[in-house]
């Protein structure tokens, strides 16, 4: 099984995270009896300060390298990953897409419609590159600009609709992809640590939604322990502020 985790700012991260991609190798090296490897072409984090692509502060330094590798963006959507996504699963050979897309294509580039759109067309090029590819998306899940802004939540709502039924629509037997479930639990004031990004957390809860889909349609792993305790210890380094703050 050959990885590619594809998503945007809540993907990438920022100096000082763990990143809910960090929690979920942790679970497949638990739970995974098969072989595996993450892939794609970048492995750093967002640095804030600079706002590039940069960081190598990982909140746990003995994260290796090679399972930092992603296709992720600060700032990143349907619309920016759609054009890469047949050249980088073809040249990784990725067969596995974890995605989490859609939050700055509502906010920022395209509506409803046009970002499901962008989701056929990622998924089309995806197949092109590799036929038998899976994917498991992640549906927008809430932050604090939806909850004030009306117009803006119902439109992640109606995207929400038509993501699902795209998954139902393009999934097959041979190629099949899975709608993730809104992480359980998720809370802003909890999850997020700015109303949109996660804490520790909600890192663990992201994760949690895609290990569950992965486990309970294709049997991958296990299920995600759902009683994890809110600190982290991290051996042989500091954390960030946001991550010594974990709810």
């Amino acid at each position: 099984m050959r990885i590619m985790f594809v998503g945007d700012s809540m993907t990438i991260g920022s100096t000082g995270d763990f990143t809910w991609r960090y929690r979920m190798w942790q679970h497949l090296n638990a739970t995974f009896d098969g072989p595996y490897r993450i892939v794609g072409p970048r492995h750093t984090l967002h640095e804030p300060a600079a706002g590039v692509p940069t960081s190598t502060a990982y909140a746990d330094p003995g994260f290796p390298d090679e399972a930092r590798r992603h296709l992720a963006g600060w700032g990143e959507g349907w619309l920016h990953m759609a054009p890469l996504i047949g050249d980088m699963v073809r040249r990784y050979e990725a067969d596995t897409l974890l995605v989490s897309l859609g939050l700055i294509d509502l906010g920022f580039y395209t509506n409803a419609e046009q970002t499901a759109e962008n989701v056929r067309e990622f998924v089309a090029r995806a197949r092109e590159a590799a036929p038998h590819v899976r994917a498991v998306l992640m549906p927008v899940i809430p932050n604090v600009r939806a909850a004030a802004d009306a117009a803006f939540g119902a439109e992640c709502e109606r995207f929400n609709e038509l993501l699902a039924k795209a998954v139902a629509d393009l999934s097959t037997l041979h190629s099949p992809l899975l709608l993730a479930s809104e992480p359980c639990g998720w809370e802003t004031g909890s999850a997020t640590y700015d109303g949109t990004h996660p804490s520790p957390w909600g890192e663990r809860l992201l994760a949690g939604a895609f290990a569950g889909a992965m486990h309970q349609a294709w049997g991958v792993g296990g299920p995600y322990p759902a009683d994890e305790p809110h600190a982290d210890g991290v051996s042989g380094g500091s954390t960030s502020p946001r991550a010594r703050t974990a709810p």
